[in-house]
């Protein structure tokens, strides 16, 4: 049996080994790192070295009745899976209990996207300030090239002046890998817009090419805030959130245009199974508009 280790630090070379070796952002392994501690509170004095499946079936099913979904459930215990690997190979663990398991599987959702008039009236929102226009640009950007809100938050103005020439921006995604996606016209004049007042806010030295009102590189929280409170401005009626405008443009795009694999390398995606969920939402347009044109399509037998 492994020597016992305060969970703590066997967490913290966990999240050590993900930063450095598998190149993890730390938005990335904050979650792993939440996940984690949900275990260690259910085993609670139980020593980790001794949990065996029955375990962590019971700890599923608790979760599980305490309303967690399916897919909360599986992102856990994959991240339960990874950990007790990391502890097999340098902490001389010999079982891992979460080989084989499963979880309750749960309805799956579509992403909630938004009509092309809502996209538009969301985007065009009204610039006069130095912060509408930062915020003009933002929403410009998630719409026209699909980015993840990570990946807006870590854009540098420079490189975005650089690329802006060419039409197009260079992102960081998951994993640390690097894609160009194009820049649509609107996205440009509303970028090169605020890059003219981005001085006003930005504090000297600042890389980052969106700031927030102290000066420095904009939180992900306030990218959210501020998009459901111009939401709200503008009109829309549900809840507006930064991935809402990602799931816009891959469904917009594979409507006009079918091409999955296009939108695959734009959105970032590894897998060609992450982009088709996206064919379920061009399905739900298609069948919207026959229902609206074809004479008989609502008429029951």
């Amino acid at each position: 049996m492994a020597e016992a280790a305060p969970n703590e630090a066997l967490l913290a070379g966990y999240l050590a080994w993900l930063r450095s070796e598998r190149r993890y952002s730390e938005h990335t392994a904050s979650n792993y790192a939440r996940d984690l501690r949900a275990l260690f509170r259910l085993a609670d004095a139980q020593p980790l070295a001794d949990l065996k499946p029955q375990h962590i079936r019971r700890y599923i099913a608790q979760l599980h009745g305490e309303g967690m979904s399916g897919k909360s459930l599986a992102r856990r215990l994959s991240a339960w899976r990874g950990f007790f690997n990391y502890l097999l190979r340098d902490h001389r663990y010999s079982d891992n209990p979460c080989i084989g398991l499963r979880p309750p599987k749960t309805g799956k959702t579509l992403p909630q996207a938004l009509s092309p008039d809502e996209a538009v009236r969301l985007v065009d929102l009204p610039a006069e300030t130095a912060p509408d226009l930062r915020d003009k640009a933002m929403f410009e950007l998630f719409y026209s090239s699909g980015l993840r809100l990570a990946e807006l938050v870590g854009l540098n103005h420079e490189a975005v002046r650089a690329d802006l020439a060419e039409g197009e921006v260079r992102v960081t995604g998951k994993g640390s890998k690097t894609r160009i996606v194009p820049v649509g016209g609107p996205a440009q004049q509303a970028l090169r817009a605020w890059l003219e007042v981005w001085p006003q806010l930005a504090n000297a030295g600042e890389a980052a090419l969106f700031v927030g009102a102290r000066g420095g590189r904009i939180s992900p929280r306030v990218v959210q805030l501020r998009m459901r409170e111009w939401g709200i401005k503008q009109g829309i009626s549900h809840g507006v959130h930064p991935h809402m405008l990602r799931h816009s443009f891959a469904s917009h795009v594979l409507q006009s245009s079918g091409d999955l694999r296009a939108v695959q390398e734009m959105l970032g995606h590894a897998s060609i199974s992450s982009t088709q969920v996206y064919t379920h939402l061009d399905f739900q347009y298609l069948s919207k508009i026959y229902d609206g044109a074809h004479p008989r399509a609502k008429r029951k037998p």
